[in-house]
């Protein structure tokens, strides 16, 4: 007869090697790419999709926009409402569900729940335990990478509202450029051009609020008032003076951390080089936007 223990050595060493060799494999790609439909990217084999949970938060306002744009300037405004939390960057994307046993999927299957149904059902979660710690009604998320996969955040929450922030592509890869040492040009134009076609998806397809950096630096009281209008809450003036809140921790990977941010002042924002020369796709996306391109 077999020795018990021995078996169970074996098993416990089994299971390290599958977990070695989770650790050490490579991240998973194409996490930030735009999603297909639903049946073709929450389906299992067997072609089953769950139906869409009850969410805790029925309407939350997704920040739409490149990298570089100001969003953390209009999370600050936005988080200085009385009724509006707009926390640090909050990366739902990237929080990922992990069915480990072959009969997992089964079990949820048998509770109306799939692998993407159970993520979006904890970034509701997530998004309703952040708002309700802040005694507010609306909560805003500005990830910017949350416009590569605007698809998937409809799908989540139906209700859910946007507002598109745009600038000029020239500044951002300019500024882009400026941030980064030794900077690889051919690659910032193309993460430029990425979202930029991702974010005139959304703004061609969403019944969102369009608005630029630019306007928002030079006639803040009148962009914020638009802004508010459309989140059905009244102006405040108190949104402009950003710098006498308290919005956490300025820091990588969170958001904007430059000493323009920190000043707690609106500084205007950087032009674009008129004289710089964009690549085609992006000087048309410039000019669908309303910017001026060489």
């Amino acid at each position: 007869m077999r020795d018990p223990r021995m078996s169970a050595i074996g098993k416990g060493l089994r299971r390290r090697g599958r977990l070695m060799a989770q650790a050490v494999s490579p991240p998973r790609r194409g996490l930030d790419a735009v999603p297909g439909p639903r049946a073709a990217e929450g389906s299992r084999a067997d072609g089953y999709v769950a139906p869409r949970a009850p969410r805790l938060v029925d309407s939350p306002v997704f920040v739409l926009s490149c990298v570089r744009s100001g969003s953390t300037l209009l999370r600050v405004l936005l988080n200085s409402h009385s009724s509006i939390r707009a926390p640090h960057e909050m990366h739902l994307r990237t929080l990922h569900v992990h069915l480990s046993r072959d009969f997992t999927a089964d079990a949820m299957r048998a509770l109306e729940l799939d692998k993407e149904e159970l993520e979006h059902t904890l970034w509701d979660r997530v998004m309703h335990l952040e708002l309700a710690r802040s005694g507010k009604q609306i909560i805003v998320d500005k990830t910017p990478p949350n416009t590569l996969i605007w698809p998937r955040l409809q799908r989540c929450w139906p209700n859910a509202r946007y507002i598109v922030l745009l600038r000029h592509p020239g500044a951002v890869v300019a500024s882009l450029t400026d941030r980064r040492t030794d900077p690889d040009h051919e690659q910032i134009r193309a993460e430029v051009l990425d979202y930029g076609v991702r974010l005139d998806e959304a703004r061609r397809t969403l019944d969102a609020h369009v608005m630029t950096y630019e306007d928002l630096t030079t006639d803040p009281e009148g962009t914020t008032r638009g802004l508010c209008a459309y989140l059905g809450v009244p102006w405040e003036s108190a949104m402009l003076d950003y710098g006498t809140k308290d919005h956490g921790t300025f820091r990588p990977q969170l958001g904007d951390w430059s000493p323009t941010i920190r000043s707690g002042r609106i500084q205007p924002a950087r032009p674009a080089d008129p004289k710089a020369e964009l690549p085609p796709r992006l000087a048309e996306l410039a000019k669908a936007w309303g910017y001026p391109v060489a």
